[in-house]
């Protein structure tokens, strides 16, 4: 079943299950608890129509609508259970706490009562609809593309354990490949599909959604640069085999699987929700910030224009989130045809800089029309500065973990370049990314707020290098 219908499908019904809930709590407060005749007054209607968007937005900071098809009945009910007792909270002080009440007994009555109906009557649709994905998939009807990296006795034992046992348990495999061009032994079972090499394409010929390694112990050296690859590339769930665990200690997630034992490998470290809110704030303080600059843009642009020949503004191609391009756009700081022998990085004394670009460099402020590329989803407001394809290069000979830094959406500023700042040359960028990665393996909302407010003082300063 598509994934987009099932995430609609699922807000929907949380949407009219919300709108009844209300609808009916609505009903006992009327009758109930202030001991009127229950009219559909205008309140009402209000109410029905924009209480869900409350509910809604608890159960998508909650991550309910991430990936609902490996959403489970034991999870299902815990998400509601949560979801609605921090709902009744938010409602509560929104709209229940200046009720007319004659004790504080009616109080715990309506916090009860609208649980217990918003929790009902959201449940049991939920209840209905994971039941049927569960059972498409332990039928085999439906299942995840996944994808095999090995090809010799591991990979073949783990091939037939899943294929064997009683119930499907989601996957749909369409192959595997191998990292020496020469284990095969799983043909005989699936479908070679190529080298280790070609890992990016095939993951995106065939869409893969789950990959399982299932290396030699000959193997494992290889086991951390192929995880790297493969989390840069696509968004995916990737397990392992249980004797991989040494290497991984601290990275995984056990799961016991209808006797199929196998290790998840999750290397995010920022919880669903924070990510939720802090896509939401780059969206939000894009718009803020697009609008606020106007007058400032306007300045700036006439600068530009007047203190050199050529465009306002300069578009280059980046390399963005799992490695897909982008244009990223700058106010211009450097006169027309600055590349012209070729790819070459600003110096501090750089004679390809105008007056205008130099100050603007100095208080970041050519880097504010990017707020439009964070604003259609290309970048971020925090993380990694996104590179060219043709350092990125570079930097991968000299340091493969560079790959790491494709994982999230990079950003108008980052740890790097608030402690480092502008690179002159790749040894520069090797530096830089030692605090890049270091954000990675921390990465919070709290911390993104600590970088903005340090790119602010920054900017004010005038002190970016």
């Amino acid at each position: 079943m598509n994934a987009r219908f099932l995430t609609s499908l699922l807000i929907l019904l949380d949407w009219i299950a919300s709108g009844v809930g209300w609808g009916l709590f609505y009903y006992y407060r009327k009758t109930g608890i202030e001991g009127t005749e229950f009219t559909a007054s205008d309140a009402f209607y209000l109410g029905v129509g924009l209480v869900p968007l409350v509910w809604i937005s608890i159960y998508l900071l909650q991550g309910t609508y991430h990936d609902v098809r490996r959403l489970h009945r034991l999870k299902i009910i815990n998400h509601t259970f949560v979801g609605t007792l921090l709902g009744v909270v938010v409602l509560f002080f929104l709209l229940l706490i200046d009720d007319e009440i004659s004790g504080y007994q009616q109080y715990y009555k309506s916090l009860f009562v609208l649980f217990a109906l918003q929790f009902s009557v959201t449940l049991i649709p939920r209840f209905t609809l994971v039941s049927i994905i569960v059972k498409r998939i332990h039928s085999r009807k439906d299942g995840f593309n996944t994808l095999i990296i090995g090809g010799s006795e591991k990979a073949v034992a783990i091939y037939k354990e899943i294929q064997e046992l009683p119930k499907g348990i989601g996957h749909k495999f369409v192959g595997f490949i191998n990292i020496n061009g020469v284990d095969r032994e799983l043909e005989s079972e699936l479908k070679y599909l190529g080298h280790i090499d070609d890992v990016e394409s095939i993951l995106e010929e065939f869409e893969i959604e789950e990959v399982i390694i299932a290396l030699e112990s000959t193997e494992h050296d290889k086991i951390r640069s192929i995880i790297s690859r493969l989390e840069a590339s696509r968004d995916m769930r990737i397990r392992v085999l249980p004797d991989m665990y040494d290497i991984l200690s601290g990275t995984v997630e056990m799961s016991n699987i209808f006797g199929a034992l196998l290790i998840d490998v999750n290397s995010e470290v920022m919880p669903v929700w924070q990510r939720i809110v802090k896509r939401v704030f780059d969206v939000v303080a894009s718009i803020v910030a697009l609008l606020l600059c106007i007058p400032l843009f306007i300045v700036l642009a006439i600068l530009v224009k007047t203190s050199s020949p050529g465009p306002i503004f300069f578009r280059q191609e980046r390399i963005g989130k799992k490695g897909r391009p982008f244009q990223i756009i700058k106010f211009r700081t450097m006169v027309v045809n600055a590349e012209s022998s070729g790819p070459q990085l600003s110096s501090s004394n750089d004679p390809r800089i105008t007056k205008i670009g130099r100050f603007m460099r100095k208080t970041r402020l050519d880097e504010f029309p990017q707020f439009y590329n964070v604003l259609i989803g290309d970048m971020s407001l925090v993380g990694p500065r996104p590179e060219r394809q043709f350092y990125i290069d570079q930097i991968m000979e000299v340091e493969p973990q560079y790959i790491e830094l494709t994982k999230v959406r990079p950003g108008i500023t980052s740890w790097g370049q608030v402690k480092y700042g502008y690179a002159e040359n790749v040894e520069q960028m090797l530096d830089r990314m030692k605090f890049d990665l270091l954000y990675l393996k921390n990465r919070s909302f709290s911390l993104d707020l600590k970088i903005m407010l340090y790119t602010i003082l920054i900017i004010f300063k005038g002190s970016g290098k």
